[in-house]
């Protein structure tokens, strides 16, 4: 242990000066100090300077630290508790309970920052791997943008698109019907809504089965930026034990933007487009911590915040090009009440493979997308035209597309409150089914309307 004293405060960023006999602090080792009415305070280190100077940026809030008030070094980096007592508990990035509910009986504690491991050979590209699918539940994802064990998928969309309520309702349909472990981390996010979604899923009592880490919006760079660094250390650890755990962020996004914020505080010249410029390190360093390994697995879900629904913003390329699924939300389709608003003409999935969903999954997916991009062509004419200027096979097409826009749409459980609407989980057989038969024109003589927010298609009998 080490001590130092503060010389300099901007902001969240802090130095501390070491005696020049003693050696320095390790980087991303922890500094305590203490604010001038005694309030502890936690630094990082982040840079070593001359003078025997480290940079450190704050943790928690530094308000009323002083220049001159002692420091000391606790020669360890941060840490974050893991086993089996995380679960149906809420904690900060130091893995300080936030839930009120006493202190945190874990006795296993793991560094945030881990080694890389090795690659294995008997992963997910061996030919002995299979690929094992993750039913959800929701129409539109099984159908078009299937998620498999051991992958990552992106929710991208812009501001109040859903991307939390769609992160909730996975959390619940998958925790209720598949059981195992899950971990959330709620990235620079609104307060409300990570009160709400520990509401809820103590309300749905499965709070038990999930482990919760905040780094919030009104909480420091540092703090927001680590909070999925310590998600992903608790999700490797219950991977480690041979299980399969679901891993959801919200939001990838805030990540990046907390690790520009930091960038631009320790003076570093950003990139041509304003991030900084370790910004694909940084995403790398994360991502590539979620692999499958022997025994067990990490399934990620990230919700992307897109600045101005821009696809194209260097954040959001950034992290969707390590993603297996790409699901993209789509205001127009969320300002005509299909929920979820997922755009099946930007979204993507590697998974709807034969080989992977089956050939009769994979035709009747295939159809569907052809038939929506036959829609998108036939919908410019209809706005100008009307319908009644369509041939027959093609009025024919562009009713059915309607129709399955709708068959999409789907009531979700946690949102049962805001819409009066009771949940409906629906399986991946019957979905597909449904598909194929409004394709065949089974449905034609029905009326769009009957196909909006329903789950089966055997509920219109």
């Amino acid at each position: 242990m080490v001590a130092g004293r503060v010389v300099a405060l901007r902001g969240p960023v802090v130095d501390i000066q070491f005696d020049p006999k003693d050696e320095m602090p390790a980087l991303h080792e922890i500094i305590e100090t203490q604010s001038y009415e005694g309030q502890a305070i936690v630094l990082e280190v982040m840079e070593h300077l001359e003078h025997q100077v480290a940079r450190c940026v704050s943790i928690t809030s530094n308000w009323d630290l002083q220049r001159g008030a002692p420091a000391k070094s606790t020669g360890a980096a941060s840490k974050v508790p893991v086993g089996k007592e995380i679960f149906g508990r809420v904690i900060d990035v130091l893995g300080r309970p936030i839930d009120g509910r006493g202190p945190m009986t874990s006795s296993q504690w793991m560094p945030i920052r881990q080694p890389k491991a090795p690659i294995e050979i008997n992963t997910q590209r061996s030919r002995a791997y299979k690929a094992e699918l993750l039913e959800t539940g929701m129409k539109a994802i099984d159908l078009l943008f299937p998620l498999v064990k051991g992958s990552r998928a992106g929710i991208l969309g812009g501001a109040a698109l859903g991307k939390s309520l769609l992160t909730l309702e996975l959390i619940h349909n998958v925790t209720e019907r598949h059981g195992g472990a899950c971990v959330f981390a709620g990235v620079g996010e609104r307060i409300r809504e990570g009160n709400e979604l520990c509401h809820e899923l103590a309300r749905r009592k499965i709070l038990d089965r999930v482990a919760l880490v905040f780094g919030q919006m009104d909480e420091s760079p540092g703090a927001r930026f680590e909070a999925v660094l310590a998600g992903v250390t608790m999700a490797e650890e219950i991977q480690a034990q041979g299980k399969d755990v679901l891993f959801f962020v919200d939001s990838a996004f805030r990540f990046v933007q907390a690790g520009a914020e930091l960038s631009t505080l320790m003076g570093r010249i950003p990139s041509e487009t304003g991030y900084q410029p370790t910004l694909y390190s940084e995403v790398g360093e994360f991502q590539e911590r979620i692999r499958p390994r022997r025994g067990g697995s990490i399934t990620a879900v990230e919700a992307i915040f897109m600045p101005g629904d821009d696809p194209t913003d260097p954040a959001v390329v950034a992290l969707f090009s390590y993603l297996d699924t790409i699901m993209v939300l789509s205001r127009a389709r969320f300002q005509q009440g299909l929920y979820p608003a997922i755009d099946p003409s930007v979204s993507s999935s590697s998974s709807l493979d034969p080989d992977v969903v089956g050939l009769r999954h994979y035709d009747v997916a295939q159809e569907v997308l052809r038939a929506f991009r036959h829609y998108e062509d036939l919908r410019r004419i209809v706005s100008v035209v009307g319908i009644e200027e369509l041939s027959l096979e093609d009025r024919r097409v562009f009713e059915r597309a309607r129709k399955l826009h709708n068959f999409m749409s789907q009531p979700f459980f946690t949102a049962e409150l805001y819409t009066g609407r009771p949940g409906v989980y629906v399986s991946t057989a019957s979905t597909v089914d449904g598909a194929r038969r409004i394709l065949e024109g089974e449905f034609d003589p029905r009326p769009d309307s009957d196909f909006y927010m329903i789950g089966s298609v055997d509920e219109l009998k």
